[in-house]
């Protein structure tokens, strides 16, 4: 059916000759935008905070040859209505699971950016066989001890207990998102249209999106920190992983995406000369590396 704004009466911001609808799994109401061939080479994209599918607006644009891409809205963002949870990471990734399911997917391949990265390291970590290979982008991956965290806990004080204890009155009320996020970024040389922050920061005017991202902070820092504090990631990853990293990232060190530690069979990881939101600055060689990675594991799914 036609996006018909779940969370307020805003539509999605239009992309030219795109799919959408919305699936319901595991109670959420999801928004999926597609785009390329119905029975082309599946590829599902994850987004982050504080953003929504539109992230991914050039691929969706203009897919790849033979690709179709897909991109949801994660519970609580952008049109996806909220999640029946407090947005823990476990759960949000077997939300997602189960959308696949809904959508037939057996096996896809799959991108994810800041919290959507994270989620989609929980997906291949839980769900190897569904996946033919992951490009994670601008996100830490998940096998890190309290040492290599420590000298990068400064940039999770640095925002997070803000978002987690006021992040509702401050998305809808305040120009955080567009000062303090998309502002920080620009300062250490982002180039970021000043019209796609504000269809970004928009959305989380709205409610839902805004208690969604109060809770994507709350959760980490008062369950899932503590947790992994005491039981660090342990699962070995044996899907193909093509990291791809912006070195100018405010919110993020690349050492946190280092191949050094990665419990991982295949995991590579290049960097890029721009910050955090490297999907919107760099999407040439994000679709670059898409492709690639398309191209490499080809074979793996005949």
């Amino acid at each position: 059916m036609a996006a018909d704004g779940v969370n307020g009466s805003s539509q999605p911001p239009p992309i030219a000759g795109v799919r959408r609808s919305f699936v319901v799994a595991r109670g959420v109401r999801f928004h999926v935008t597609e785009a390329g061939p119905a029975e082309g080479r599946p590829v599902v994209l994850l987004h982050g905070w504080p953003q929504h599918h539109y992230a991914y607006r050039d691929l969706l644009a203009d897919p790849p040859a033979g690709l179709r891409i897909i991109a949801p809205d994660l519970p609580g963002y952008g049109w996806s209505g909220p999640p029946p949870h407090r947005w823990a990471k476990e759960e949000v990734a077997s939300d997602v699971l189960a959308l696949l399911d809904e959508l037939r997917l057996p096996t896809t391949l799959l991108a994810g950016h800041d919290w959507g990265g994270w989620i989609g390291y929980l997906m291949i970590l839980s769900a190897p066989e569904r996946f033919d290979g992951y490009l994670p982008l601008n996100i830490s991956h998940p096998w890190q001890s309290p040492r290599s965290l420590a000298p990068h806990l400064w940039r999770l004080l640095a925002y997070q207990p803000v978002m987690a204890a006021f992040g509702i009155p401050l998305q809808r009320h305040t120009k955080m998102i567009e000062r303090l996020v998309f502002g920080t970024e620009a300062s250490r040389g982002a180039a970021l249209d000043p019209a796609d922050v504000a269809i970004f920061a928009e959305r989380f005017r709205d409610p839902v999106c805004a208690r969604a991202g109060r809770d994507t902070y709350r959760t980490f820092l008062l369950r899932e920190i503590p947790a992994s504090a005491r039981k660090g990631e342990s699962r070995r990853a044996t899907v193909p992983i093509r990291a791809l990293f912006g070195v100018k990232d405010f919110a993020i060190h690349r050492s946190l995406a280092s191949p050094e530690n990665a419990n991982a069979d295949d995991y590579t990881l290049e960097e890029a000369d721009c910050g955090h939101f490297i999907v919107d600055e760099k999407p040439d060689l994000v679709r670059a590396r898409l492709v690639e990675l398309a191209r490499d594991t080809e074979r793996t799914t005949k």
